[in-house]
């Protein structure tokens, strides 16, 4: 049993480990160790009712602050982990101390991906990934600004969203045929498209960034610029291209990395005692048969609890089919599994009345489920999916039979 484990990263992962090690009876010491100064926090809100301005600051804490003293939790926040030394089992931190360990779990998250363009340091351009992101682009979104949006991902489209609703004019751009066309199907993305457009959002697909223009003699955003010469007019840019894992500690301190830390089924790095969990974590899935790393909330949630219970010896494998949510206006868009590789879409109900599911299959395997406002198919899917069901595509395509009798 290990006697003082370090957590790097105070996100959704680590909450989870530290609640799941004190339940199941861990006693040594737990260090936290977070880059911002602040507890841990959700990230869902922030483009959503955080950025609305309708959900307080100490709404978004994952737990209270009483959890970490009741928990015995040395907390050490606003400070960032610069180094790893795995042969003396220590981290050293950017103000030099040092903290030794017996086991680490890196729960580092993933960082914005950035836009290689000129003009993303100027005035008005924004990212959106931390609280303090959300209280620097919040006091631009005043009624009648203009936003354009880089990125038609869900960051983007929820953003968009709310941006409607605050009374700003908005533009996307998406350098894809289609809006979140990595993750959904093509029926998905036109319906996401219409609202868009119904709410007044002037969408561009296959527009790529080529430049973010400055106002003459001033460091501040006018437009941005398409790689075809169109200007759009903006006085808030959002880049939204998507996020890398934050990976680069992993990286230099020698574990294996690709596209996230890799990880065994669990949660184990190359180092047997380094383990990762959450977004940073690249895990071998059983059920898709492929590494899959993983950017949401349940992810960070079941891996965190993996790691937590392998830290005590249990040996428990992480084998989770996970699932996905957007919010965008008054839609829910839940996705269930991984639609990667379906050879087929079946659709149950009508977009056109804004409640619908499309039925990912592969060989005649229901491997994904996007439903949009369609809570009892999402629940059906989580136990379809795993048990690698086969439905009747008839049935299947028939909203009136309840997704878990289609088979």
């Amino acid at each position: 049993m290990y006697e003082h484990i370090v957590i790097v990263g105070a996100g959704q992962a680590a909450v989870q480990a530290i609640d799941t090690l004190r339940r199941q009876g861990f006693a040594g010491r737990l260090t936290l160790i977070g880059a911002e100064p602040l507890l841990p926090y959700q990230r869902p809100p922030l483009s959503k009712k955080f950025l609305a301005g309708t959900l307080p600051r100490e709404r978004l804490l994952l737990r209270p602050a009483t959890f970490y003293a009741q928990h015995a939790v040395e907390t050490c926040l606003g400070r960032r982990v610069e180094e790893i030394a795995r042969r003396e089992q220590r981290v050293r931190l950017d103000d030099g101390s040092n903290v030794a360990y017996d086991a680490l779990l890196l729960a580092t998250g993933s960082r914005a991906r950035p836009l290689a363009i000129p003009g993303t340091d100027l005035e008005g351009v924004f990212t959106l990934r931390t609280v303090a992101d959300v209280e620097h682009l919040r006091p631009a979104l005043l009624p009648g600004k203009r936003l354009v949006v880089l990125g038609g991902g869900y960051i983007g489209l929820e953003v968009a969203a709310t941006a409607r609703d605050l009374g700003v004019d908005v533009t996307i751009l998406e350098f894809a045929p289609r809006i979140i066309e990595r993750v959904t199907c093509a029926a998905v993305s036109e319906f996401y498209a219409a609202e868009h457009a119904r709410h007044g959002v002037q969408l561009v697909c296959r527009a790529r960034a080529g430049a973010i223009l400055p106002h003459h003699g001033q460091a501040r955003v006018r437009a941005v610029r398409a790689e075809d010469g169109t200007e759009y007019a903006a006085d808030v840019v959002l880049i939204g291209v998507g996020a890398l894992p934050a990976q680069e500690l992993a990286a230099t301190a020698g574990l294996a990395c690709e596209n996230g830390i890799q990880v065994d089924e669990y949660c184990r790095s190359t180092d047997p005692v380094i383990y990762a969990a959450g977004d940073c974590a690249s895990l071998p899935s059983r059920h898709y048969g492929r590494r899959l790393r993983l950017e949401s909330v349940d992810n960070a949630f079941e891996q965190g609890v993996t790691a937590a219970l392998n830290l005590l010896g249990r040996s428990v494998a992480h084998d989770k089919v996970p699932w996905f949510w957007s919010d965008q206006y008054d839609l829910k868009l839940v996705i269930v599994g991984v639609n990667t590789g379906y050879d087929e879409v079946v659709l149950r109900g009508d977009p056109t009345a804004r409640a619908f599911s499309a039925c990912y299959l592969r060989g005649g395997e229901l491997i994904a489920v996007d439903s949009i406002n369609t809570a009892k198919d999402q629940l059906a899917a989580r136990k379809l999916i795993p048990a690698r069901a086969r439905p009747d595509r008839t049935r299947l395509a028939d909203p009136s039979i309840p997704l878990h009798e289609v088979c």
